[in-house]
């Protein structure tokens, strides 16, 4: 059994979308996935499939979804070392006296290229900051998540990739609940 962790994007905004959690509990498991777990109504599910490919584990997820509930959500599904590259590799940590309520995590669908920083044309959002990782953009916002126009959209449009995005204290609790 594979865990995987799926961030499901755009859900329950504003009134949006709406999903109960239990409700998409209950169709993950009715699917054959086991030990479904959410944490908050974002849409962070944690499913045990005997199905190794994220990919796959993400069309399910995103079919099921549109069959019971009719919304077209994008997916992408990580596993733990996705998250532990988080605490590892996220430059913004090393600053002392970091506000960690200012960083965020932009997880991609896909691997990124080195020159993915240059489409993204990040010095147009100062004071605003980004680094790539792989399939992880972590942001530093100077005000907040709220007043950017650096935001999953404007990722998705430049990067032509379905991005979501969570903040530091989500990333953190997501972990610890892997482990």
């Amino acid at each position: 059994m594979t865990t995987h962790l799926a961030l499901l994007r755009g859900i329950n905004v504003s009134g949006h979308s709406m999903i109960k959690m239990e409700a998409l509990k209950t169709t993950l498991e009715a699917i054959g996935f086991q030990n479904v777990q959410t944490y908050i109504q974002s849409g962070n599910v944690f499913v045990d499939t005997e199905e190794e490919n994220p990919a796959a584990v993400g069309f399910k997820i995103k079919q099921e979804i549109f069959k019971a509930f009719g919304h077209e959500v994008p997916v992408v599904v990580i596993g733990s070392t996705d998250l532990e590259a988080c605490f590892k590799n996220n430059p913004f940590l090393k600053e002392i006296d970091i506000d960690t309520k200012k960083l965020y995590v932009a997880f991609i669908s896909t691997t990124l290229q080195s020159n993915s920083m240059n489409d993204l044309k990040i010095s147009q959002f100062k004071p605003d900051e980004a680094s790539i990782d792989g399939n992880r953009i972590f942001i530093k916002y100077a005000v907040g998540a709220g007043k950017t126009r650096f935001d999953q959209k404007y990722i998705e449009k430049k990067l032509n990739v379905i991005a979501t995005i969570r903040n530091w204290n989500t990333v953190t609790q997501l972990l610890k609940m892997y482990e």
